[in-house]
């Protein structure tokens, strides 16, 4: 376990905690943490999840922009479910480029678990992409992501990952719940008689 590995860790867990919040704040410590992250991940060889933190880093500016233009007046970004439709097209776009990249990395390189690699890296990008879009969805495309990653790292020895992401999957629930309940309106209170 590195320096590096345990550094992107606390800054990914500061991260996610603001980002629950819908605080703006949580972009400069994603871009940092995601960076770090990379270096590691491409000493184990898990190349599908180091060609991640590049996209996380290009998604992290696009969703930094997105959300500095959609703040509420208390300055909490806002939030909104998806269509059934929607979500209907996410996945099964998903579920086959998942598929796809499997293979490529199967295929192509010398990378360590090719297929579960795979299942970590592309419903990452899903989730990061509802993320910037606001979608409460992505709460549970991340609670999967992490249930699949947690085992991974732990196979690999990278101990600090495995534990971030373990963090994550109990950032992630709250997440869930915190975006739902922001959706809901606000209780009127009881009825006069």
């Amino acid at each position: 376990m590195s320096r590096i590995e345990w550094i992107a860790a606390g800054l990914g867990v500061l991260c996610v905690a603001l980002l629950v919040r819908r605080s703006l704040w949580n972009y400069p410590f994603a871009i940092a943490s995601v960076v770090l992250l990379g270096w590691v991940f491409l000493a184990a060889r898990l190349y599908s999840d180091a060609l991640l933190q590049v996209f996380y880093v290009a998604i992290n500016l696009y969703g930094w922009s997105s959300w500095s233009r959609s703040r509420a007046t208390a300055g909490r970004v806002m939030v909104e479910p998806m269509s059934v439709r929607a979500l209907l097209g996410w996945s099964v776009a998903g579920v086959g480029a998942t598929i796809g990249w499997g293979a490529i990395m199967r295929g192509y390189t010398d990378a360590s678990y090719p297929w579960w690699d795979a299942a970590v890296a592309v419903p990452s990008i899903v989730a990061q992409l509802l993320l910037a879009r606001r979608q409460i969805e992505n709460w549970a495309v991340w609670i999967a992501v992490d249930c699949v990653a947690v085992p991974l790292y732990v196979t690999k020895g990278l101990w600090a990952a495995a534990g971030l992401y373990v963090i994550y999957l109990a950032l992630s629930v709250w997440g869930w719940i915190d975006w739902r309940r922001a959706t809901r309106p606000p209780h009127a209170g009881p009825m006069a008689a």
